[in-house]
């Protein structure tokens, strides 16, 4: 076992070198979120999806393009509205005059990055239409099944101080995100490179430095990552706690304010983040601190809350805050 390790040891540090690459030609164009940054690449490597939320002007869209610029990757971004409908995101079947038959129009889905920017500016019949794509990878088209391209990953974004002429995500669909990404105020050193930057003509174009294949290359060997069985029982004693909490000596803490603790989609992605970000590190193990690293995204959007809580200013993010002092790391 040694051995293998020592082997996954070589193989992430290679990975890891390169997408460090990628992660130095973002911070070109993107000042500070260094953190954002990290937990963007640790979701692409995961094969997962990304949910950013942020006060408008922060940078969100632009994030999102400049790391698909440092792809050879197709890019689409498709602004949510009221009045979009599914067949606006997904495609639809024309009926072809001089053949008497129909053809398939895809629709932007079709991407190897899509951006669903201000996601909750659409109706939920509209936001479902990604539920497909992003569990399953392929779209259905009026019967008919479609696989999408590979890399492929969903980058949402939403404004969380507007409500009016915005709709909720749907617990189902905001499931399906595997990290939820809050995106903070820039500091007065940085917002003053932003200003030198955008006032004084300075444009940066970011290098195309990895392929889709290279992607689905370092996919791949993450599933590869070791993983002790005894980190498995930590992921788990993470996300059961926060289903059954007097369980781990937090229902006094808790009680009555979570209503409905994790999925088990949870685990996956703890697992799976921990092992990108185990990669990015350049390790071929898991360790807890790995786990930790990404807890809080993978978890704030998954527990449900109750009135309570909301009355007592009580976040997920405090919760998981507690779980971690008090979970037993190996």
């Amino acid at each position: 076992m040694y051995e293998e390790i020592e082997r996954l040891n070589v193989e992430a540090q290679e990975y890891a070198k390169r997408l460090n690459v990628v992660l130095e030609e973002v911070k070109r164009v993107i000042v500070g979120q260094k953190h954002v940054l990290n937990k963007l690449l640790i979701c692409l490597i995961a094969e997962g999806h990304v949910l950013l939320e942020g006060v408008p002007g922060l940078a969100k869209t632009l994030m999102v393009k400049t790391l698909s610029d440092t792809l050879t990757a197709k890019f689409v971004r498709i602004q949510f509205t009221p009045d979009l409908l599914p067949a606006d995101i997904t495609g639809t079947k024309i009926y072809e005059h001089r053949t008497a038959a129909f053809s398939t129009q895809k629709g932007p889905i079709f991407s190897n990055f899509v951006l669903a920017d201000e996601i909750n500016r659409a109706p939920p019949k509209v936001q479902s239409a990604l539920l497909e794509a992003m569990q399953e990878r392929q779209v259905s088209i009026q019967g008919e099944t479609f696989k999408l391209d590979t890399p492929f990953m969903v980058m949402a974004t939403q404004n969380p101080i507007e409500t009016e002429g915005t709709y909720k995500l749907p617990e189902a669909q905001v499931d399906r995100f595997t990290l939820k990404l809050l995106i903070d105020y820039p500091t007065r050193e940085e917002e003053k490179t932003i200003i030198q930057r955008n006032t004084q003509g300075i444009e940066i174009t970011p290098a195309e430095v990895l392929t889709g294949d290279e992607v689905i290359e370092i996919q791949r060997f993450n599933q590869r990552i070791y993983a002790d069985e005894k980190i498995e029982d930590y992921v788990t004693e993470l996300v059961d706690a926060t289903r059954y909490p007097a369980n781990y000596e937090l229902g006094g803490d808790f009680e009555g304010v979570i209503e409905y603790g994790a999925s088990p989609r949870a685990s996956i992605w703890l697992m799976l983040t921990g092992k990108a970000h185990a990669l990015l590190n350049g390790r071929g193990y898991v360790i807890p601190e790995d786990i930790k690293a990404v807890a809080h995204e993978v978890l704030r959007h998954r527990l449900i809350l109750t009135y309570e809580a909301e009355a007592e200013s009580i976040t997920s993010d405090n919760i998981i805050d507690k779980i971690l002092a008090t979970a037993r790391a190996p």
